[in-house]
């Protein structure tokens, strides 16, 4: 009936189904390989993981994607410092709210990898970038004192989880990051 109607479509619409019929068998085609491809990738990531977790020294913590020690000795700034660079880390260089947020869960206060003691009023992480955001300094801090060049993680009232300017020569905790 539909060709006595429209009799001018005659084989019109049997090479159109034919082409969007290859053009999906394609397209799904693609879709396929994509999908094989990030469930690869996927795969790939969650071996890391679980490799990354696996190696983990004892002690550690990991949190995203680095690992923690808490040092529960004290020492001065520079005695913490190097005792991290031996372990093959750093002093912890604080880059997120959750961080801050992990960091505040170690219930207690430490050194972290900040100072001006290059020059006064300019902070800087131990890998040489300036302190910008976020800010996690307690109120009235840092407060130029000139001998308090080295940020401590404050886990005692009022400030607590918040960030105060010490003596560098002051002994304390400190944690690592690696």
């Amino acid at each position: 009936m539909f060709d006595e109607l429209f009799p001018f479509t005659d084989g019109v619409i049997g090479d159109h189904d034919s082409t969007e019929r290859d053009q999906l068998q394609t397209s799904y085609n693609i879709l396929t390989k994509e999908r094989d491809q990030l469930q690869k990738e996927k795969d790939d990531v969650m071996s890391k993981l679980s490799n990354l977790k696996q190696t983990c020294p004892e002690g550690w913590h990991t949190f995203e994607s680095s690992w923690y020690f808490l040092f529960t000795k004290a020492k001065t700034w520079e005695e913490s410092r190097q005792e991290c660079v031996e372990r093959g880390a750093d002093l912890v260089i604080i880059n997120s709210e959750k961080e801050q947020e992990f960091l505040f869960n170690l219930n207690s206060s430490f050194w972290i990898g900040l100072t001006d003691s290059v020059t006064e009023g300019t902070w800087k992480w131990v890998d040489g970038n300036p302190l910008t955001t976020p800010r996690f300094w307690g109120s009235g801090q840092p407060n130029g004192d000139e001998s308090e060049d080295c940020a401590l993680f404050s886990h005692s009232s009022p400030d607590q989880g918040k960030w105060h300017d010490y003596p560098c020569s002051s002994n304390h905790y400190w944690v690592c990051e690696k």
